[in-house]
């Protein structure tokens, strides 16, 4: 018996200052595999194996695979070092065959938008990942600073706005909740 395949997919960019973009692809990752869908995320500017989706999708999630592109130490916007420049490059590299592929139903590339807005990837190769996607893969880009070039060609734009958040009361990121 065959799986489920898309008739005719959308772009999908979750982007804002607030908490939960990420959290949202997941989530619609988690919708997909119900239905019989292969999901494939790619990570970029995150390297540590402390993120609970990783363990999750390990342990229980085989439909889910999760590949990160990025160091464990946060990117400088004003000087990134050339691994993060190669890192990211190379997880856009992998997006791109991975998407041309189409063996997975729903792509996210979590914290493309990022990567986008500190130069470390060229958002006309974006763009041209969206344009030539295949028809049964669905794309979701998340993170802050989404590009209006981006925003022009998705289908669906949820900005995430931040009203409170405990980090700004000195709360640290808890593992199991931000990771």
């Amino acid at each position: 018996m065959s799986r489920p395949r898309l008739n005719k997919s959308l772009v999908q960019v979750y982007t804002g200052n607030g908490k939960g973009k990420t959290t949202a692809a997941l989530g619609q990752a988690l919708r997909a595999i119900g239905h019989g869908y292969k999901v494939f995320m790619l990570q970029f500017m995150k390297g540590s194996k402390e993120y609970g989706e990783l363990q999750a999708a390990e342990k229980y999630l085989p439909s889910l695979i999760i590949v990160q592109s990025g160091l464990e130490t946060f990117v400088s916007k004003e000087n990134p070092s050339q691994a993060d420049i190669d890192l990211a490059r190379q997880g856009l590299s992998t997006a791109q065959k991975v998407i041309r592929e189409g063996h997975y139903d729903l792509v996210i590339l979590d914290e493309i938008n990022v990567a986008l807005d500190f130069n470390l990837v060229d958002v006309e190769e974006v763009l041209n990942l969206i344009k030539t996607k295949p028809d049964h893969v669905e794309l979701i880009l998340t993170g802050r600073y989404v590009p209006r070039k981006i925003v022009e060609h998705a289908d669906l734009v949820s900005d995430v706005t931040l009203v409170k958040h405990p980090y700004y009361q000195g709360v640290p990121a808890r593992k199991g909740i931000e990771y």
